[in-house]
């Protein structure tokens, strides 16, 4: 009896396939995540010294109406029940009416989101199509000048204020030089001239065909995007190097040399294939922080992204809008997260 009993539970859980269970914990795991980031964004548009119902109604509104608007937004009710009704408005993508404008925040959010998504994609991957083999030659060719230089860009990337490199990069490459486009995402004459299809603007002119907004688009995007991309490179390429540098110090890069292995296969094909799991998590934590909406760049070339939209809301006191986009924020990392472990199954079968 006993072993009947065994063996019906040993069937239950062969019958439950790995894949069942990976990703009801990676569900469970994005679930309460999210529950957290809920909360502390609820905590934080609750203890703000911001009245919610003057941000509406004005502080010449009479009490009447301040009552009324009070009891709609359901402030008077405990805060358990708020925070259930704040959960139920994010699952919909409800995150309220911008004090600014009066449109709904998840439309405002999907407007302004994809300027931030184009930006950050091309900053990565100057970031990446650089910073990489950068990183490798400097492991490569330790204590060399190529070595030195790497630190070099590393170090300034870490060290110089992004607000006046921007200004710097404005002053000299559009102002003096004129090789890019000023600030805003293209020029005045080029705005609604092809149809926003995926709201990513070198795209849409792309699938348009018209070459003459894609290039004006082009060169107004290139320096914000190659400043991002800096500060990426000095990050990625920092972390490749001393990825790099474990892995050619190890016992089975000696075995590879001492058999006769050409350089380039030890390089690239042994040493660098066993930091691609960790360089996965280092290049999509720099790509969460690009998608995060670099503030002070968005703001130094009047880009029209997350991170200025955030900005503005803020200084304006549109806790809706902050709230929202802090939300869409932490659901960014989230994903890409997420996306970091699937790829880590690619690249590293033993992660299966």
């Amino acid at each position: 009896m006993a072993l009947s009993e065994e063996n019906r539970k040993g069937r239950d859980r062969a019958s439950l396939p790995p894949w069942v269970k990976t990703t009801a914990l990676t569900m469970g795991s994005i679930a309460v995540t999210m529950l957290g980031l809920l909360f502390v964004t609820f905590i934080i548009g609750r203890v703000m010294p911001i009245d919610p119902v003057l941000a509406i109604v004005g502080e010449r509104a009479s009490q009447s109406t301040y009552d009324a608007v009070y009891l709609e937004l359901g402030l008077d009710k405990p805060l358990v029940v708020q925070f259930a009704y704040y959960i139920w408005d994010v699952l919909h993508l409800d995150f309220g009416t911008s004090l600014l404008n009066a449109r709904p925040v998840s439309e405002d959010i999907a407007r302004v989101f994809p300027a931030t998504l184009e930006l950050a994609t091309l900053g990565i991957i100057i970031g990446v199509v650089i910073g990489v083999p950068l990183g490798v030659i400097a492991a490569v060719r330790k204590g060399s000048w190529i070595d030195q230089v790497a630190r070099v860009v590393a170090l300034v990337g870490y060290s110089m204020p992004i607000f006046w490199l921007g200004l710097m990069g404005l002053l000299i490459f559009y102002g003096i030089l004129g090789w890019v486009g000023g600030p805003g995402r293209v020029g005045i004459f080029y705005v609604d001239v092809v149809p926003s299809v995926t709201g990513l603007i070198l795209v849409d002119a792309a699938l348009d065909g018209n070459w003459d907004v894609f290039k004006n688009a082009f060169s107004h995007i290139i320096l914000p995007a190659s400043l991002l991309g800096y500060f990426s490179l000095a990050y990625i390429s920092r972390m490749t190097r001393s990825f790099m540098l474990e892995q050619l110090s190890a016992e089975y890069i000696t075995t590879a040399r001492v058999k006769g292995m050409s350089e380039w296969d030890v390089v690239w094909k042994h040493a660098f294939k066993n930091i691609r799991v960790q360089l996965v998590t280092v290049i999509a934590l720099s790509y969460a922080g690009l998608l995060e909406g670099s503030v002070l760049t968005e703001i130094i070339f009047s880009w029209p992204g997350i991170g200025s939209y955030i900005t503005t809301a803020l200084l304006s006191a549109d806790m809706n809008a902050v709230l929202g986009g802090t939300v869409v924020v932490g659901l960014i990392f989230i994903l890409l997260n997420i996306f970091s472990d699937l790829l880590y199954k690619v690249f590293d079968p033993r992660a299966k």
